[in-house]
């Protein structure tokens, strides 16, 4: 990368760190969060020509269950575990075999603040996964390496991950967080996620789930001059969607799969009104299949992020009040409401109120969700819309109830305003930061 480009966009995103922060973190938090490295691309691209090595000698893929797989587990072990951190496998059974999941922590910062990176090392069959996933497993072992090299020592804890079993319905992550206690789920305070980010044809997507962490990738390209899209072709289709669905905030980046580049998004980006990867789920997934401009920019962004938010004074734990008792929701008719009493929190509720959803219903579209404050003050949460006809509404909302008083009895209020689908509230919960 062009370094007086990156020099540019670190200033950019700093200064919009600064405003995002401003009254809540020193100024030196936004000064840290420009001391993120460059990633050299000549080794992320590395370690893609010894993961490809790896498939050409284990029958052309690196697939769950497959020699491929264990060879890169291990390839991505060792690395870390020379680099001085503390790794973990965690083993699982999908589909008769064994696969594997690998944490791998860096020493010291806040155990209770976690910030989490994570991309899956698994390919399909058919082919070696260079682009899908190698591109972002790579990434985040040289970033990983890159907090070795650099001695970081952030205010909070880091932890990276490389799933098992993506491509077969995101079973490793899945098993990960399914397996982790609540009080080590409530400790992560957001998970980022890298799934193909060197596509040949590439475009610049960032996930829209958290607001601070996409805020902090869109700055980021914005400071380079590099237009952002919100990501949607593969939204809830990677390692994300297991953080996202038990409410730990999640973000992350992503160059495009099989979907055509538009007219307009080549205008935009250059390239043509192609597949952004031509070879997405195919043997011709290889390192000849990597845009180098693509990912550079993405591993630099992947470090800025990993600075930004693991950096800055730590709060103590938040206070979580929850109620899990089901509430059955009436097709078409009036209002339920899950209920918690909010007690021993100073003072007012804060700018950031972390609101956990958790919902099933057929066709969420139908649904009106607010929260109600102990004055009554309404926050709307989610609006009628006849065309969302996804299921389920499990996510978190960050509301601003700075002017409540926190103290007293919050709800969570649901209504189904259409006919033919149903559901119930299966959680609701307030986390005081």
């Amino acid at each position: 990368m062009n370094l007086s480009a990156r020099q540019r966009a670190l200033a950019v995103a700093g200064v919009a760190l600064a405003g995002l922060l401003a009254g809540a973190v020193p100024a030196a938090t936004a000064q840290a969060a420009a001391a993120a490295p460059d990633i050299p691309v000549a080794n992320v691209k590395q370690h893609l020509a010894d993961l490809q090595s790896i498939a050409s000698a284990n029958g052309g893929n690196r697939a769950h269950g497959r020699p491929g797989y264990q060879a890169s587990i291990n390839f991505v072990k060792a690395k870390l575990d020379a680099a001085g951190f503390t790794t973990t496998i965690q083993q699982f059974t999908s589909s008769g075999a064994t696969g594997y999941n690998l944490i791998a922590d860096w020493p010291g910062g806040d155990a209770n603040q976690v910030v989490m990176a994570g991309s899956h090392l698994d390919s399909v069959t058919s082919g070696p996964g260079i682009n899908d996933n190698g591109s972002g497993s790579a990434a985040i072992l040289e970033t990983a390496l890159a907090v070795a090299r650099s001695g970081y020592q952030p205010t909070k804890h880091l932890r990276f991950a490389w799933w098992g079993a993506e491509e077969l319905g995101l079973v490793g992550s899945r098993y990960y967080v399914n397996n982790l206690p609540a009080t080590d789920r409530a400790k992560i305070s957001g998970y980022l996620n890298f799934d193909m980010i060197g596509s040949p044809n590439p475009g610049y997507f960032v996930y829209d789930d958290d607001p601070t962490i996409e805020k902090t990738f869109k700055d980021y390209f914005a400071g380079l001059g590099v237009p952002t899209e919100i990501e949607t072709e593969g939204d809830g289709r990677s390692d994300h969607a297991s953080f996202k669905n038990v409410g730990i905030p999640v973000g992350g980046l992503f160059t495009g799969a099989s979907r055509t580049k538009t007219s307009a998004q080549v205008q935009k980006w250059g390239g043509t009104a192609t597949a952004f990867d031509r070879c997405y789920h195919s043997s011709c997934d290889t390192t000849a299949n990597i845009n180098d401009t693509a990912l550079d920019r993405n591993s630099d962004a992947i470090a800025h992020a990993i600075w930004t938010l693991s950096s800055g004074t730590t709060n103590p734990p938040g206070k979580v009040f929850e109620n899990t008792s089901d509430v059955s929701i009436p097709d078409n008719g009036a209002a339920v409401t899950s209920s918690v009493s909010v007690t021993g929190v100073t003072g007012n509720a804060p700018s950031n109120l972390a609101v956990g959803v958790d919902i099933i219903h057929t066709w969420r579209g139908d649904l009106v969700v607010d929260l109600v404050a102990p004055d009554g003050t309404v926050y709307n949460l989610k609006p009628f819309s006849s065309s969302d006809s996804a299921d389920n509404v499990q996510t978190t909302y960050t509301v601003n109830a700075s002017a409540e008083v926190a103290n007293g009895t919050w709800s969570l209020r649901v209504q189904d305003r259409a006919t033919y689908d149903t559901g119930y509230i299966n959680g609701f919960k307030l986390t005081f930061s």
